[in-house]
């Protein structure tokens, strides 16, 4: 017995999730989630604030509230895969309730554990394509990495909580390109090159935002989607060309060998260069 989970409160459950046909895909004897972060999936996410401590549930999760149209490969917690748009039966115990850690002083190795889990899972939404999510997740992530500490981090700390955030800076511009919010993006890219002044992927990034793939097009890996693979817009629409080429200049001159660089630059150049007289 005891209350429900309130918004904002850290639950652990007890999951065993299967398949139609009875084949189980999913067992962790201990996953601990904030409800609402993103974190788990929406048959989780849902279900379990309905919960009281020591409670068990069933949930039959259609596809869109499990591992949606694409399913999933397998991982540490979860195998065999999850098909294309399977329904899963999930078996839930609430386990624990208790104020989240995130607004407490935690140790360093602590903040980079949480920031890694939600960047993880920022990046699991994005290969599927669901951008809104994915911000989210980056954003909460970058809120476990600059929390109050319980204690200053050693040198190697510092350095990985630096190098964190700005994969998380480049992580939220890449998906506030692919949802058309070119301010957010030039935001984050600013505020990465703020940290990390030399960054090339910031820096292409900030000088560049690029069409969606054709249709046709094969889908390309998890890790091609944070390549800059981008075409030149985010300061070129505001006006600022010249800007955006100074960009793209210097981060040749961290990456010389870059032919992406070298396309983008070639074509914001001719994009300035005056059409030529019949």
């Amino acid at each position: 017995g005891g209350p429900r989970p309130r918004p904002g409160q850290e639950v652990s459950v007890k999951v065993l999730g299967a398949l139609e046909d009875g084949g189980l895909v999913e067992r962790d004897p201990r996953l601990t989630f904030v409800p609402g972060h993103g974190d788990v999936v929406q048959a989780l996410e849902l279900g379990v604030p309905t919960m009281q401590p020591g409670e068990v549930s069933f949930f039959l999760a259609a596809f869109p509230y499990g591992y949606g149209r694409p399913g999933s490969r397998r991982c540490a917690r979860r195998e065999p895969d999850v098909p294309p748009e399977a329904p899963l039966l999930f078996e839930v115990t609430l386990l624990e309730v208790r104020d989240s850690p995130e607004a407490q002083p935690l140790p360093p190795a602590v903040r980079l554990r949480l920031g890694s889990q939600r960047r993880d899972r920022g990046n699991f939404h994005f290969a599927r394509g669901d951008f809104a999510a994915a911000l989210s997740s980056y954003r909460l992530a970058l809120r476990a990495l600059d929390g109050p500490a319980a204690a200053p981090p050693g040198p190697e700390e510092e350095e990985e909580l630096r190098e964190q955030r700005v994969k998380c800076l480049n992580n939220c511009a890449a998906a506030a390109v692919k949802l058309e919010r070119a301010g957010e993006a030039l935001a984050a890219c600013e505020a990465a090159l703020r940290i990390s002044p030399d960054n090339g992927r910031a820096l292409l990034r900030r000088g560049q935002v690029g069409p969606a793939p054709p249709p046709s097009a094969a889908r390309p890996s998890p890790a091609a989607h944070y390549r800059p693979l981008l075409s030149s817009q985010l300061l070129a629409e505001q006006g600022r060309e010249e800007e955006a080429a100074e960009v793209l200049r210097r981060a040749l001159e961290l990456d010389p060998a870059s032919k992406v660089i070298h396309a983008e630059l070639s074509r914001l150049v001719k994009s300035r260069s005056p059409p030529a007289r019949p």
